[in-house]
Formats: C-alpha cells, sequence, structure tokens
C-alpha cells in the first residue's frame, strides 16, 4: 500500500511539474520544440548544434545569467524563424551603449556552422568565468558584447535537416528561378539513396575523363593523353524533376547573404547571387537595422568557413585602401589573431581572395566606423595524413583559389584522414545505383559534415582559439584616461588648463576612416563652469614651446579622437573663479567627467 501511495504522488507531481516546465520552454525564442532538451552548462563543443539547440542554448544562457544578459529577437527570417542576438553587458559598470561594444555573428551562409559554435562558446566562456578570471571580469565589466550566433537561421535548419552537401545551402530561402523557365526551385538535387547526404554520381565509361587511383580505388584521377578512361563524373544526386532534360539546375534560392548589404551592393550581373536590391533577405535588414542602433560597436568579426584566413576589408579595390592609421590597427591585430590561431594567415579581402559586393563587414565598417575582421575558419591543412619527414603531396587541378582553400592536401591525404581519424565517417564508399535516366551508375564521396566542417573531435580546440581571437581585440577597444595636467594661475582671474586624454590599448577611440568620411561625430571635449567663461582653447602641438592650436569658435568644446597607444593634449584659458567641469564624451570609448577648482 505504501509503494502505491508513493507512486500516485509521484505521477501527481510529474502532471503538476510538466505543464510549467513546458510553459518556461516555450518561453522567449519563439519556434523552439519543447520538446528539445536544454543543453547543460557550461556547453559541450564536441558536436554541432542544430537551430532550435542553439535557440535553446541561448535561452539557458539568458536564464542562468539573468544581470549580465539581455536576449531579443531581432527579427524574423524569410520563412519565418526567429533571429536571435544576446547582448552581455554589466549594467552595474554602466549601460552597454556607454561602452566600446563588440560585434560578434557567425552562420551567414548557412552551411558554415563553426561560426555559431564559436559565438555560443565565446558567450559561454565569458560568461562561466565571470567572476572567477580576474581578465574576463575585467573585460565583461569595461565592456559590451553583441553576439549573433546564426544570421541564416534559415539555412542552419535546413543543413541539419535535410540532405546536404559540405557546400549546399548556403543561401537565403528566398525561392528564385535561376534556369528561367517560369518555376521556381523545382529542380534541385535529390538523395537517391537516402542516406542524409548528397553525394556525387559517376558512370562507367571507356571514354571518360576519369579513372580510378591506381593508389586507392575510391578517388579518380584525371586520365593522360592516349589513355582509357574508365568514369564519367555526372555531378551531384539527383534527377530531372521538370523535365527539362537538365539535373539540379534550379535549387532552392539563391540570394548569398553575404552580397545583399546595402554598402557597395551590386547587381546580379555584377555579382552574383546579390539579390534584385539591397536587404532582400528579411532577416538582414532586420539585422542591420538593429546593428545600427548599436552606436558603440568598435570591433566587429564575423565567422564563415572554410581555408584559415582572418580577413580585413576593403572587399574591392576600388573602395580604396584604409588610412594608414588604421592600417596599423589592423596589422597590430591581426598578425597577433595568427598567432593565436595557427596556421590561419592575416590577409585583404579583395588582394589575397576575391573581390565582393555588397558583403556584410564592409557594411560595418563603411557604415558604422567600426573596425571589422572575417574568419574563415578551418584551415584544411589541418586534416592532412603525413609524418614531418613526409612532403606534402600537391592536390588535382589548377593552382589558384581552389589550392589555396585545399591547403594543399590531396584527396588522398584527407582519405587517409577519413580512414584513421574519423573512422571512415566523413566519405561514403561508392555503391551501385540503377538511375531513371543514366541506368547503372554508382554513388559516393564526402559527406555534408565534411570538408568545410572540422571532425568533431578537432571543435573544441577550434572554438576556443577563435574566441580568444575576439576577445584579444575586445581586450584592445579603447580604454581612455581623461588628466587635468595643470591649473596654472595667470592674474586678473585668468588660468591656464591643461588636459590629457590617454588611450592605453590599441583601438582608437575613432577610427581614421571614421574620421575621413565623417561617418560620425568626433570626440568632444568641453570645459564649463558657472562662474567661468573660456576665452581660448586648442590642441598643444608642443608643451614646452606653448604651440597651441586654438579654435576660432566656441574654444569651450573640442572635437578629438584619441589614438591607440597614444594621448592628445588640450589647453584652454579660462577666465573666472571657482569650480570648472572638464567632461569628455565618446561614441567608443565612453564618457568621463573631471571636476577642478581654480586657484
Amino acid at each position: 500500500m505504501k509503494k502505491l501511495i508513493g507512486l500516485v504522488l509521484l505521477l501527481a507531481l510529474l502532471a503538476f511539474s510538466l505543464p510549467a516546465q513546458k510553459a518556461d520552454m516555450n518561453a522567449g525564442a519563439g519556434a523552439v520544440s519543447p520538446q528539445t532538451p536544454l543543453p547543460p552548462l557550461p556547453l559541450r563543443f564536441d558536436h554541432y548544434y542544430p537551430l532550435d539547440q542553439v535557440y535553446e542554448a541561448l535561452r539557458l544562457l539568458n536564464k542562468t545569467y539573468p544581470a549580465l544578459t539581455t536576449l531579443e529577437e531581432v527579427g524574423k527570417s524569410d520563412e519565418g524563424r526567429p533571429l536571435m542576438a544576446m547582448t552581455v553587458n554589466n549594467p552595474k559598470t554602466g549601460p552597454a551603449l556607454g561602452k566600446p561594444g563588440v560585434y560578434v555573428d557567425g552562420n551567414i551562409h548557412g552551411n558554415e556552422i563553426q561560426g555559431g559554435e564559436i559565438a555560443l562558446y565565446l558567450l559561454d566562456y565569458l560568461l562561466g568565468n565571470y567572476g572567477k578570471n580576474e581578465e574576463v571580469t575585467a573585460l565583461v565589466d569595461r565592456t559590451s558584447f553583441y553576439v549573433v550566433p546564426v544570421v541564416n537561421v534559415d539555412g542552419r535548419y535546413h543543413f541539419f535537416a535535410d540532405p546536404n552537401d559540405p557546400s549546399s545551402n548556403r543561401g537565403l530561402r528566398i525561392p528564385t528561378d535561376d534556369d528561367h523557365d517560369g518555376l521556381i526551385d523545382e529542380d534541385g538535387p535529390d538523395d537517391l539513396d537516402g542516406d542524409g547526404n548528397i553525394c556525387m554520381m559517376r558512370k562507367r565509361d571507356p571514354f571518360g575523363a576519369y579513372k580510378t587511383d591506381p593508389e586507392d580505388p575510391r578517388p579518380m584521377v584525371p586520365v593522360k593523353p592516349g589513355e582509357k578512361g574508365e568514369w564519367t563524373i555526372l555531378g551531384e544526386e539527383g534527377i530531372d524533376n521538370d523535365g527539362d532534360g537538365k539535373i539540379n539546375e534550379d535549387g532552392p534560392g539563391y540570394v548569398d547573404p553575404n552580397r545583399n548589404w546595402g554598402f557597395d551592393w551590386a547587381p546580379p550581373y555584377v555579382q552574383s547571387g546579390s539579390g534584385e536590391y539591397p536587404f532582400r533577405g528579411i532577416g538582414l535588414k532586420a539585422l542591420a537595422e538593429w546593428t545600427a542602433t548599436k552606436t558603440n560597436i568598435v570591433i566587429g568579426w564575423t565567422f564563415h568557413n572554410n581555408g584559415g584566413m582572418i580577413l580585413r576589408g576593403p572587399s574591392r579595390k576600388a573602395v580604396g585602401e584604409f588610412p594608414a592609421p588604421d592600417v596599423a590597427v589592423y596589422d597590430y591585430l591581426g598578425k597577433q589573431a595568427e598567432r593565436i590561431v595557427p596556421g590561419y594567415r592575416y590577409l585583404i579581402t579583395w588582394k589575397d581572395l576575391y573581390t565582393t559586393y555588397g558583403d556584410s563587414l564592409e557594411w560595418l565598417t563603411q557604415t558604422q566606423g567600426a573596425y571589422g575582421f572575417v574568419a574563415e575558419v578551418f584551415p584544411a591543412e589541418s586534416e592532412a595524413f603525413r609524418g614531418a619527414s613526409e612532403k606534402p603531396e600537391a592536390p588535382a587541378g589548377e593552382p589558384g583559389l581552389g589550392a589555396m582553400l585545399s591547403g594543399g592536401i590531396s584527396e588522398r591525404d584527407r582519405l587517409k584522414f577519413n580512414d584513421y581519424l574519423a573512422m571512415g565517417e566523413l566519405y561514403k564508399p561508392w555503391k551501385p545505383f540503377k538511375h531513371p535516366a543514366y541506368g547503372d551508375i554508382e554513388i559516393g564521396g564526402w559527406v555534408k559534415m565534411s570538408s568545410r566542417l572540422s571532425a568533431p573531435f578537432m571543435l573544441k580546440d577550434l572554438v576556443h582559439r577563435n574566441a580568444m581571437s575576439v576577445i584579444f581585440t575586445a581586450k584592445n577597444a579603447p580604454a581612455v584616461s581623461l588628466e587635468v595636467t595643470d591649473v596654472k594661475a595667470l592674474g586678473r582671474n585668468l588660468y591656464r588648463v591643461r588636459t590629457r586624454l590617454a588611450n592605453s590599448k590599441a583601438i582608437p577611440s575613432m577610427s581614421a576612416l571614421a574620421q575621413k568620411n565623417n561617418i560620425y561625430p568626433k570626440d568632444m571635449l568641453k570645459v564649463t563652469g558657472d562662474s567661468a567663461k573660456v576665452l581660448e582653447g586648442g590642441l598643444i602641438n608642443d608643451p614646452y614651446l606653448d604651440l597651441i592650436a586654438y579654435k576660432k569658435y566656441r574654444p569651450e568644446l573640442q572635437f578629438t579622437s584619441v589614438p591607440g597607444f597614444g594621448k592628445v593634449e588640450h589647453q584652454f584659458l579660462v577666465e573666472g573663479k571657482g569650480t570648472i567641469t572638464v567632461s569628455y564624451d565618446s561614441r567608443h570609448a565612453g564618457k568621463i567627467t573631471k571636476t577642478v577648482e581654480l586657484k
């Protein structure tokens, strides 16, 4: 009887608690399945999180650290999914907008999912170590972080949920008539063998351009002139869904979310995938509007894959190189990031990779006046399989961008990595299939969770190192101090007041590009007093020879900026008595006020 009573009480307790738990899990992030279990904290980074678990992780971080986080729905995607952003700030040390701001996003391309993991790791690391690690605590106290783990939420959802190859499902889910037949998205790849991947199709053909690699039966190598062929590559898995005699010519989308931003946008005949007009993507427009309200953003990172690159702008040569002071800042930060993430290369987008129009980083730097980096994470050479004394085998194909992204790793090397480190999970052996048009073919090749994506056992190192690059740049956000260095009585109620604004960090309070293009107002240094009047004020060029560049109008208000690892000094001639107030107000370096007695 006691056991029966206990069982009844347990069932009653479960019946009471489950509805409350379900209501709590449905609050906040929108369209998230209540059956999705909450990821434990600290988050694990030995696997990739599907979109619903990203939402759940953000909600859990917000719930666990409510005093330091704000979780917002920035807008909706083209398919109606919430686009989530988290702000990390300690309100006890000031409002978020009153501090240097650090912006981070990831997964703007649907298949480039590591960016989401890096963003989640950064949040988990900052919040989990606040109050435990002195450096993290100091960083969170003096800066604010704006983190958008997944920009292309539809893309991430479909990359996990649908059959894909490693490079598919990149764009926004905006229906597009790719083959100009009046239909939209009607003939994309098909998972013919039902294994959840879109692999390659090949057919035996004595006149084909390829033969089996003599060292490994899985890869194929081009035949030499005069050699007999063995295989013709038919392309990715698929059939002619619309009966037009073509296969896979009109898949889902395509608008490239990193070619659709509002600065230096170009139409599709100039830039493939740019969309009908800037900010054609509903979620992109909402994100841009939200980001524009974060006027304190001084440094931004956006995470892509792959190739192992840390890129800075400009994205197009004709836009013009950044001013020399900004290049010096980029070089300092970028070269340190190379050390933090070994194997990555600090490069210039247009010069070292390719030209782009309408990309998100250029929008951030050119319209917001922030510094910014694109990280193309996961260098292919990390999948090399050779001893220290073995020379790398050049990959097949022409040199150029493909060779750069391959990292000089041959398919044989990658297959050995697959065999010995991933236990065969990254590559699908060729298997026979009866195709309705091609007849007897074989399907095989790299699966979707390969190639551009690091194997799960490599993920923790990747997310930690890249997050540390963000943290290093955040530590170098401007830290400006205000000092009244001299108050000297000159007689007849006239005083000379000198001030010094000093920046102990690498990033200036205002970029040279922002100053050159007048993107936003300069910092303001102001001297006021109830019984005092500023007669002259200006920049000190030489304090010893008393060389001052006095301002002609409104001398009490000086417009300025403070360089990285540098200072600016001003002199004011003040008539009056009593107390004066010296105030500094900067978009990126915060506000400081000092009071001084004239005596």
